[in-house]
């Protein structure tokens, strides 16, 4: 870890999240630092705005460099995109929040130097998050394979009713659901909409991936964990709806009746550096448990 860090020749990136006023304060400093400290700096186009005449990579021809480091200024959604980007290089990556403590942006602003003093020295600790490959077929036909940090998720559209959706693991099924939609997450995605469809919290460093249905037809259909050894599979079926599949909550794509989504465990991961806060501190934070509720 440390020799990789202290190469001579090694590159930088810096992602921000769109429309931050903070970033334009923050980046002319971090790049000063940065080339000080031997990096070679390549930024995405939401900061290049901010420090005309570095090198501007987009976002998706990032993992086509030599990165020995990542910094994502934003909140988590930035850092979901950032780790899709990058997750074919499964390069390090610090994830620097500019609001709310998040569950996967743990670093403030105000330790962001710090941070990158232990990155630099080598004492900086790293946390593997495993990744999902989810594909989509239609006729046996592989359409679209998705990077998932998250989740993915099948729900119905607007306008439609329930639909019908049939379950298997490892090619044995498991049963069928009527419900709004499923969730197929992985340990970091089970604190996201999982959460608020019932799921259970899983410890992101657990091996195993949870199934969460939304708004089942039915009091027996509970969230399901699994080993995430086993490969998923969501057949839709509902000949007179639409459903739609979305991977960490970005545009995804129209699904049809016998349309499968497949999903497993990818062969890469992503790597965050981490500042030592204990889970269940950021989960006590951002769930406000132990707090005291109203009229007590």
């Amino acid at each position: 870890m440390a020799s990789d860090q202290t190469s001579s020749a090694k590159t930088a990136a810096i992602i921000s999240r769109p429309q931050r006023a903070e970033v334009a304060q923050i980046v002319p400093g971090l790049v000063k630092w940065l080339g000080d400290h031997s990096y070679q700096v390549i930024v995405d186009e939401e900061t290049a705005k901010y420090v005309p005449g570095l090198h501007l990579v987009p976002r998706a021809q990032m993992s086509a460099q030599p990165l020995k480091l990542v910094i994502v200024l934003g909140g988590d959604g930035t850092l979901l995109a950032a780790a899709r980007a990058t997750a074919a290089i499964d390069v390090p990556l610090l994830g620097v929040n500019l609001g709310s403590l998040g569950f996967l942006t743990e670093v403030t602003l105000s330790s962001m130097y710090p941070m990158l003093e232990a990155v630099v020295s080598g004492k900086a600790s790293v946390e593997d998050r495993c990744l999902m490959q989810c594909d989509l077929l239609r006729n046996d036909k592989v359409l679209a394979t998705y990077t998932v940090f998250n989740d993915a998720v099948v729900n119905k559209t607007p306008l439609a009713r329930l639909n019908n959706y049939e379950l298997y693991i490892d090619n044995h099924f498991v049963s069928s659901f009527r419900a709004d939609g499923m969730i197929i997450a992985t340990p970091s995605g089970s604190t996201a909409y999982s959460l608020s469809a019932g799921g259970p919290v899983l410890v992101p460093t657990v091996n195993a991936f949870v199934i969460t249905p939304v708004a089942p037809h039915s009091f027996s259909h509970r969230p399901l964990v699994v080993p995430d050894s086993v490969e998923i599979e969501l057949l839709l079926r509902s000949s007179n709806e639409l459903a739609y599949l979305s991977v960490d909550g970005q545009p995804g794509f129209d699904l049809h009746d016998g349309d499968r989504v497949r999903c497993r465990k990818s062969e890469h991961s992503v790597r965050l550096f981490r500042t030592g806060i204990d889970f269940f501190q950021v989960l006590r934070s951002k769930l406000k448990w132990g707090e005291r509720q109203l009229g007590q």
